[in-house]
């Protein structure tokens, strides 16, 4: 068994490890939606558009429920936290989501052009706003969160959900959404071809070019907004107490991590030059490579996120010493043990069907395949 000190840590990379499988999986699924009418501008061709990922997007789901049920379980603090200030951004992203199962379901039921273009709207919101508002929810994050903690550990939030909607935290919505529509574009011009593939590349050309800008200027702003950094002196291997350290603010706090570790740069690097290589791999129509591109930058983008911000979690602006951080946050040192056995059977038999499945519905979907199965398509 590992020690207590070391499970914090494995745990804030299963974590971010299983962010990253949330993004590029159900990431595409839901790029796809955002696309869904840009790309398709008929009937039959929004119906191959919603085939790409019809066999799959609910099982991509596993990844979004995993990465929730990992964050309630492994560090479950955070959890209540963070779902008691954003709970009306949650509330938001869950109504967003009710429109996918639906929509995939019924949109195609009814052979009437209303009916059908009102749920592709519904599919487009459903694939667009969850990125967007796990974007501005991690924005905040970077300039810390209103909460405080009483004697009891029973927090308050004093901020609202309008506050939420500050220029820094939609920036990285920007990031977070293009980030998505790019991974998106790029498995829907892999999948598609003729016409469709032309106007999936240059969605994701221009979702490129919006990241690269995007997250350039976040990294600038970041540097000027104060970040957090732990004063006290901190045992990795104590039972978790969020009060039992002493936490400052200042400017440039968050790069702290990368004059310690200069190979962290490789992450930022990592997710400009993925974002870049895919647009030019798409337009070389290289898609299956560019779609591993635009999955490295996903990986570098989040990455750089939790590397910036390391090892705070949830930072807290109104009580700084009761920031939610990898060592004062987390459940007990029996829990994150069995949780991590548990992880290393199950996570790879999650990637062995999920790459089976993609292995055996690959292929082209083109508008003759969607008139030949007029009746058991999308």
């Amino acid at each position: 068994m590992f020690d207590y000190a070391t499970l914090k840590i494995i745990w804030w990379l299963l974590v971010g490890a299983l962010l990253v499988g949330f993004a590029i999986m159900d990431g595409h699924d839901m790029g796809v939606g955002t696309l869904l009418t840009f790309v398709g501008r008929n009937d039959l061709e929004r119906r191959v558009v919603i085939n790409t990922v019809g066999p799959h997007w609910d099982g991509n789901q596993v990844w979004f429920i995993t990465a929730g049920g990992a964050l309630f379980a492994a560090w479950p603090i955070v959890y209540a936290t963070a779902f008691s200030g954003f709970y009306w951004a949650m509330m938001l992203v869950l109504w967003a989501l009710f429109f996918r199962p639906v929509g995939f379901d019924y949109r195609s039921k009814i052979h009437n052009a209303r009916w059908r273009s009102s749920w592709d709207w519904g599919l487009f919101i459903g694939g667009a706003v969850p990125p967007l508002v796990f974007g501005i929810a991690f924005g905040n994050l970077l300039q810390g969160v209103p909460f405080q903690f009483d004697d009891y550990l029973v927090s308050t939030y004093t901020g609202s959900f309008w506050q939420l909607l500050n220029p820094f935290a939609l920036l990285v919505g920007i990031v977070s959404s293009a980030m998505i529509t790019l991974q998106g574009g790029t498995y829907l011009s892999h999948r598609t071809e003729g016409i469709l593939q032309q106007r999936a590349i240059k969605g994701a050309v221009t979702a490129a070019i919006v990241l690269v800008l995007a997250f350039v200027a976040a990294g600038i702003w970041l540097q000027g907004i104060d970040g957090y950094r732990i004063t006290s002196v901190i045992d990795a291997g104590a039972l978790p107490d969020p009060l039992g350290k002493t936490v400052v603010r200042e400017a440039g706090a968050w790069m702290l991590n990368y004059g310690k570790q200069p190979l962290l740069w490789l992450l930022p690097a990592m997710a400009l030059a993925g974002a870049t290589l895919a647009a030019g791999l798409l337009l070389a129509r290289h898609t299956l490579s560019a779609f591993v591109a635009s999955s490295l930058a996903v990986v570098g983008i989040i990455g750089t996120a939790g590397a910036s911000m390391f090892p705070f979690i949830m930072p807290s602006s109104s009580m700084p010493d009761a920031s939610l951080t990898v060592w004062d946050s987390v459940s007990s040192h029996l829990s994150l043990g069995i949780m991590f056995w548990a992880t290393l059977i199950f996570l790879p038999l999650i990637v062995v069907y999920t790459s089976w499945a993609y292995r055996i519905m690959r292929g082209k979907v083109t508008v003759a395949h969607i008139r030949a199965n007029e009746h058991s398509a999308y």
